[in-house]
């Protein structure tokens, strides 16, 4: 009788656990990396400076996120999930669509900004996964 109630209690705390797993992953998987100025034009706003974000936090689009231009204007939280060398940082940020990315074929999903690529990488030039979800 209390191998069956350890059990049950074993697997109910599994479940439970693995229930906050789930929730803790809520986004989408993709890739980022960083880009540097000249961040004007964009092809959102054109020369307008007042389109980004206050503290820099902004990005170009890859075309499955660019959704011919729909994408301007919205906002993702987004995360370092990994990537070579262990360049994430603990924290997550929020971005903004400004532009489409600049090369073709687009080198990650997200390209950031100097400001927001340093906010979850330790490392400036390196090629990151990241979990993303529009807000």
């Amino acid at each position: 009788m209390r191998f069956i109630l350890l059990a049950l209690l074993v697997v109910a705390v599994a479940g439970w656990l693995c229930s906050d797993v789930v929730l803790l992953v809520a986004g989408d998987i993709g890739t980022a990396s960083s880009y540097d100025p000249p961040y004007l034009p964009t092809r959102c706003n054109g020369y307008d400076q007042g389109q980004f974000p206050q503290g820099g936090y902004f990005v170009a689009a890859s075309d499955g996120v660019w959704d011919n231009g729909a994408a301007c204007g919205r906002r993702y939280r987004m995360r370092c999930i990994s990537g070579r060398k262990r360049p994430c940082k603990d924290s997550s940020i929020v971005v903004q669509v400004v532009d489409a990315c600049r090369s073709n074929p687009c080198q990650a999903t997200f390209s950031l900004s100097n400001q927001a690529f340093d906010a979850i990488s330790k490392l400036p030039d390196a090629k990151i996964n990241v979990e993303y979800a529009q807000i």
